[in-house]
């Protein structure tokens, strides 16, 4: 089958075959190599696949409201009835069983299991939260859409991972970073469109962050923000034999030398590609230095963010890349899946939510100061819930004092980047099991974020093995109700 035919019948090809999106045609080799899986896992690799205008900004489909995403991703699922979804009768029911029954969720759960934090209301608009977020909720409240009717499919981390990513918990599919950087760009040429912080790896790994079928261009580059130096966040950074210009003059005789073997080989554009991989690494070496040194910061900053922690470093790091351009960012609050707090909930718990707090207040108070929560739609949350009901240890000799998964009701938030502050969007029943009023389907969340970012989720598609693909798939309600 020729290209012409392979994409002609692509709803989003005719969008970039557009003055918006000025592409051509893929040859037969462009399509198997673009369309392929096999792309390396960090930036440089995966810049091998694409040309550099791929990246170049691009319009949407109508007038976005935030132009950039950071996404606080408490990996490992925390507890929304400790959190932000308070449950009165949950806590007088302590003890005893849940009168309407427990819901089916990964692990055997028991009686109910009162909150053990305390909960109260913040701000003019009287948000409640529990004392995990305290400092979020007192500086913020009125700044904060908080949607507690959340729900997914599947109680297992890794599938709800890949959902709540790309759209998709058991196949390989485009994570939302990388949708957006096809469908956008990014207003920073000498950086990466959607970088992923984590102090080691998150459950599922690259496959959070992966394009798929998507060109590799637009993959997430991933920084382990356990490492504290640029040069060792970026592996060869900086090239410690040559100056600037000894480069300059390197890579303007590579180039000629490229283009002279190009020449009889017009079709690959693979080649052309690794040309200008080597000009966009050249120009990253002074801009992706800058963007990374947080030592640049003031010692009020450093203070604020508390960036002796590795998350208040993320988050500095993750308002320093978007206000250079790069349009998304996802920070994973830690290594595989620290919110899992299947026993000592209440230690684990209020543990976390000291790491995590002070700088999730800190990057919503820098981004206001700066003028830039306006464009940058912040969002916080995890992969599902946990149980109302108490975990049965699989350990005989264990006490039960932590929860369950649960997919079937949970909390995520929302700031800035359009987003109504000040309200609550959605409730679980009684007992904070089950979504049951103004239910969030992952795929509602997705639809909503396209929305902001200024693209239609049932336009925004990629031909690929026959048919059109989008993240929301068939499925996806933008939430209107969200929006100032």
């Amino acid at each position: 089958m020729g290209c012409s035919k392979l994409f002609s019948k692509s709803r989003y090809f005719r969008v970039i075959d557009s003055p918006h999106f000025p592409t051509p045609f893929l040859s037969r080799r462009d399509a198997l190599a673009n369309l392929g899986t096999g792309i390396g896992l960090l930036a440089l690799p995966a810049l091998l696949e694409a040309k550099s205008t791929a990246l170049e900004p691009r319009s949407a489909h109508h007038q976005p409201r935030a132009k950039h995403i950071i996404h606080i991703y408490l990996n490992g699922g925390p507890s929304q009835v400790d959190t932000w979804d308070p449950k009165p009768l949950l806590d007088r029911h302590g003890g005893r069983p849940i009168p309407v029954g427990n819901l089916t969720t990964e692990r055997e759960t028991g009686v109910a299991l009162a909150s053990p934090f305390r909960f109260q209301q913040y701000g003019d608009s009287g948000l409640w939260s529990s004392t995990v977020f305290e400092k979020t909720a007192s500086q913020h409240a009125d700044r904060l859409c908080v949607i507690r009717s959340m729900h997914s499919n599947t109680p297992n981390h890794e599938q709800s991972m890949r959902l709540m990513n790309c759209g998709d918990e058991r196949l390989s599919r485009p994570s939302y970073g990388s949708w957006l950087t096809y469908g956008l760009g990014t207003e920073n040429q000498n950086l990466p469109g959607f970088v992923t912080l984590c102090p080691g790896l998150p459950v599922a790994d690259f496959s959070n962050w992966r394009s798929s079928f998507l060109p590799g261009v637009y993959q997430g580059t991933y920084l382990d923000t356990r490492k504290k130096k640029v040069e060792q966040l970026v592996a060869n950074i900086r090239n410690k034999t040559l100056s600037l210009t000894d480069q300059r003059h390197q890579l303007d005789l590579l180039a000629k030398l490229n283009q002279r073997h190009r020449r009889k080989r017009r079709d690959d554009s693979l080649l052309e590609a690794r040309i200008e991989s080597f000009e966009l690494a050249f120009r990253m070496q002074l801009e992706a230095t800058d963007a990374l040194d947080i030592s640049r910061e003031t010692q009020s900053t450093h203070t604020l963010y508390a960036t002796d922690t590795v998350h208040g470093r993320q988050m500095l790091i993750a308002r320093r890349l978007v206000e250079r351009g790069v349009r998304v960012v996802q920070c994973y609050h830690g290594d595989v899946q620290p919110w899992d707090s299947h026993e000592n909930l209440a230690v684990q718990h209020a543990k976390l939510g000291r790491q995590a707090d002070g700088p999730i207040a800190a990057l919503l108070t820098d981004l206001a100061q700066r003028g830039l929560l306006d464009e940058t739609l912040v969002i916080c949350g995890g992969e599902f819930g946990r149980t109302p009901a108490v975990e049965i240890p699989l350990d005989a000799k264990r006490n039960p004092t932590g929860r369950d998964h649960n997919h079937h009701g949970y909390t995520v938030w929302m700031a800035g980047g359009g987003i109504r502050g000040g309200m609550t969007y959605g409730t679980t029943d009684d007992f904070g099991y089950r979504a049951v009023e103004n239910p969030v389907h992952v795929h509602d969340l997705h639809a909503t974020m396209l929305h902001l970012m200024g693209f239609d989720h049932e336009e925004l598609t990629y031909h690929h093995a026959g048919r059109d693909f989008r993240l929301t798939d068939v499925h996806g309600r933008i939430l209107h109700e969200l929006m100032a």
